[in-house]
């Protein structure tokens, strides 16, 4: 399978291998200041000391009103964060307004983008021209194959030039796509870490399966925003299989994808003009640097396990609060 080879290629454990390591730390050590490439600039990071601790887990946070606007003047006083029902101290906290970001773009060029494709461009090179010049960004397209079209960068012009690598044609390997992505994702410079997925498919081409990109998804601790283009189809599971029309869109997978790593997802029916995925790619911007980081100690960490992760602000009760389902490390 794409997926075994691809971990075994970057030295990774299987991708079924979930583990919470040893021991932890009793009292959170202060955040230090780490510098970036460019000049002025600092990122503000958990201490090396509580990075270096077995179940040190890294989480973030998206807090909105009940109008859907960006709560952004909490403290770390107002969150609580409990795994599997158990609260846990937090040991380190940092608004995110500031923080550079790794981001990967995966756009779909199989043969159905071809009537959308300058709308996809369009809209992700005004993206990538918005978002902080610190950040770093890779470009990968994919059809019957994912294709690595611009390793990370932070010269963001040249993403935008690889944009007209950008061509319609072939199948869909949705799933070995989004695989590819994460694995690259090892190469990111920053702690913060986001996918941004365009499609207007469902996977017909991929060796990877759904629960294996489910199960990577978890493992990494990548956030990741999905566009669907298109009605919805059949998803996997689902009474009837995956059905064949051509302009279905499989957003029950970019929905479950969304979901289990604190992102959100996005479905437009049609792709007109192109300024409705223009804005939905200036809504993942916007909220990029709205969020929080948040990061604690992972209790009995020798239990390998799937746990539960549930982050609220009891102070704010009516505030909603999006993160990611719950917390899986692979053992080292």
């Amino acid at each position: 399978m794409l997926g075994s080879r691809i971990f075994a290629q970057q030295g990774l454990p299987p991708q079924n291998t979930l583990s919470i390591p040893a021991r932890q730390l009793p009292k959170a050590a202060p955040s230090v200041t780490a510098p970036l490439p460019q000049p002025n600039a600092s990122l503000e990071l958990p201490s090396l000391q509580l990075r270096a601790q077995p179940g040190f887990e890294q989480v973030t946070v998206t807090v909105t009103d009940s109008a859907g606007k960006y709560v952004t003047n909490l403290t770390e006083d107002d969150f609580r964060v409990l795994e599997d029902g158990q609260q846990r101290p937090i040991g380190f906290f940092r608004g995110d307004r500031s923080a550079p970001v790794s981001v990967g773009i995966v756009v779909d060029s199989s043969g159905s983008m071809d009537s959308k494709m300058w709308q996809a461009r369009t809209a992700i090179s005004r993206l990538v021209g918005e978002v902080d010049p610190r950040d770093d960004i890779f470009l990968e397209s994919f059809a019957n194959q994912a294709r690595l079209l611009q390793p990370f960068t932070m010269d963001h012009a040249q993403i935008i030039r690889h944009l007209d690598f950008l061509h319609a044609q072939g199948q869909t390997a949705l799933f070995d796509a989004v695989y590819m992505g994460l694995v690259e994702m090892r190469h990111a410079s920053f702690d913060k870490r986001v996918l941004l997925l365009v499609t207007d498919g469902m996977d017909n081409e991929s060796e990877t399966t759904r629960e294996q990109v489910i199960a990577a998804a978890r493992a990494m601790k990548v956030l990741i925003y999905t566009i669907g283009i298109g009605d919805e189809g059949v998803g996997p599971g689902d009474e009837g299989g995956w059905g064949s029309d051509y302009d279905k869109v499989d957003m029950v997978t970019l929905r479950a994808l969304a979901a289990e790593t604190g992102a959100r997802a996005f479905n437009l029916h049609r792709i007109g003009d192109g300024s409705e995925l223009a804005r939905d790619c200036d809504t993942i911007s916007t909220e990029l640097i709205c969020q929080y980081t948040v990061a604690y100690l992972s209790p009995d960490p020798g239990r390998i396990s799937y746990r539960s992760l549930h982050v609220d602000i009891p102070k704010h009760p009516e505030l909603a609060v999006r993160v990611r389902k719950g917390v899986a490390v692979i053992p080292h």
